[in-house]
């Protein structure tokens, strides 16, 4: 049985290697034109390749033109970007009318006197939120601080310009969130990185002025903020700016969505520096995270 199976496929083998001469004549002198030699092996084998050949040739036209738009479940990751900062910006603009249509609502509640007074109304998480706060001191404060003030007016320390003013500065805290690293000056790590919730609204730590906003490589969307006082608060590795340069904003208001951009980034968090006359200073001792 062996035996004759093996004979079976010799004799495959030589009928498909067996070559076959086609010849073209010419019909008036009968004289043979041109001819070749094709085996039924080397037939297979120049439709297999011309096959093959015609695959790769339709596969980079598809992947290198818009046409691979057009495949179900393929979509290229910049109209994936794209598709994703639309969503966020629809919701950015949906949350922008909701607080609009807050405020019309208590302007003509006020205006109309349907609004009771020393009412006050639930307002969006990004409400304003001043930092100048003239809180009047009881007598006994006063006295305090002239007492304090007459002790430390010759120590050298409040000579020292560099010295924040935290005394006079509220901070809002920029995202809700928790502290996964902290401020390391040693490592070269000028600020905290704060973990929040995707799509979670960064808000600006004081009032202040946009001074730069920006794409960097290692550190993804860049937003800084020039406030009074001497500070600069900056933000790292948003998904999405909500301010341009220029932009005046005030405590507590969102100037962008929290993300996972940049190369330095492992996932949705919040990079916040606080820099004093050019000096990082650590945000944990003026927030309380």
């Amino acid at each position: 049985m062996a035996k004759q199976g093996r004979r079976d496929f010799q004799s495959f083998w030589r009928k498909i290697r067996l070559k076959y001469k086609l010849s073209f004549f010419n019909e008036g002198t009968l004289e043979e034109v041109w001819s070749f030699r094709l085996s039924q092996l080397s037939a297979f084998s120049v439709l297999f390749a011309f096959a093959l050949l015609l695959v790769i040739f339709t596969s980079v036209i598809i992947i290198n033109t818009p046409i691979r738009n057009y495949l179900p479940g393929y979509l290229d990751v910049e109209v994936r970007k794209e598709i994703m900062q639309n969503a966020l910006r629809a919701d950015s603009l949906e949350r922008i009318i909701y607080m609009q249509g807050k405020y019309l609502n208590n302007v003509v509640a006020i205006l109309t006197g349907s609004m009771p007074v020393d009412t006050v109304r639930n307002v969006d998480s990004a409400a304003i939120i001043k930092a100048d706060y003239n809180i009047p001191r009881s007598e006994k404060e006063e006295n305090f601080v002239r007492e304090t003030y007459e002790k430390e007016k010759y120590h050298l320390t409040a000579l020292n310009p560099s010295t924040p003013p935290t005394n006079v500065v509220f901070f809002y805290k920029p995202v809700k969130g928790v502290v996964s690293a902290p401020y390391d000056a040693s490592k070269n790590h000028f600020g905290i990185d704060l973990v929040g919730a995707p799509r979670e609204n960064v808000f600006a730590a004081l009032e202040g002025t946009v001074i730069f906003t920006g794409f960097d490589p290692q550190f993804g969307n860049i937003i800084q903020l020039q406030h009074r006082n001497g500070f600069v608060s900056i933000y790292k590795h948003n998904e999405l700016l909500l301010k341009r340069m220029g932009d005046k904003v005030v405590a507590g208001e969102a100037i962008a969505i929290i993300g996972n951009t940049g190369e330095l980034s492992t996932g949705p968090h919040l990079h916040f520096e606080l820099w004093h006359n050019g000096i990082p200073v650590n945000p944990e001792e003026y927030i309380s995270f």
